[in-house]
């Protein structure tokens, strides 16, 4: 069974840093991208930050600049170093990750549960 489990959120105030973890563990052969996701009250979920198993990367346009999002394969753990915060990144973050459990397996996207990142003074 695949787990992705996010950490790191909280209150910041605005122009403040914070550095999302999420590790994914259990039964896993490779994994291929992983991404962060957030989603605001009232708001659809949106891609903010994407990476490949290569190392490449894309963002929003609203946290180019500010956001750096990174992974450690050996760890299979995909980072979002979000510095700058504005009052707008308050929302709940979620990471997933496409991935297969075995050689035969078909990729899979797994979610985590999400953790909270506030932005406020």
């Amino acid at each position: 069974q695949v787990q992705l489990v996010e950490s790191g959120g909280g209150l910041v105030q605005p122009g403040g840093s914070l550095r999302l973890s999420c590790a994914a563990s259990g039964s896993i052969f490779s994994i291929n991208a992983m991404n962060w996701y957030r989603q605001a009250p009232g708001n659809q979920r949106e891609l903010v930050a994407h990476i490949t198993s290569g190392g490449s990367t894309d963002y929003a346009d609203s946290v180019k600049g500010r956001f750096t999002i990174s992974r450690d394969n050996a760890e299979n753990t995909v980072y979002l170093q979000m510095n700058s915060l504005k009052p707008e990144d308050t929302a709940v973050y979620f990471c997933n990750a496409n991935l297969r459990v075995s050689v035969l397996s078909p990729r899979y996207v797994y979610w985590g549960q999400g953790t909270q990142v506030t932005v406020s003074s």
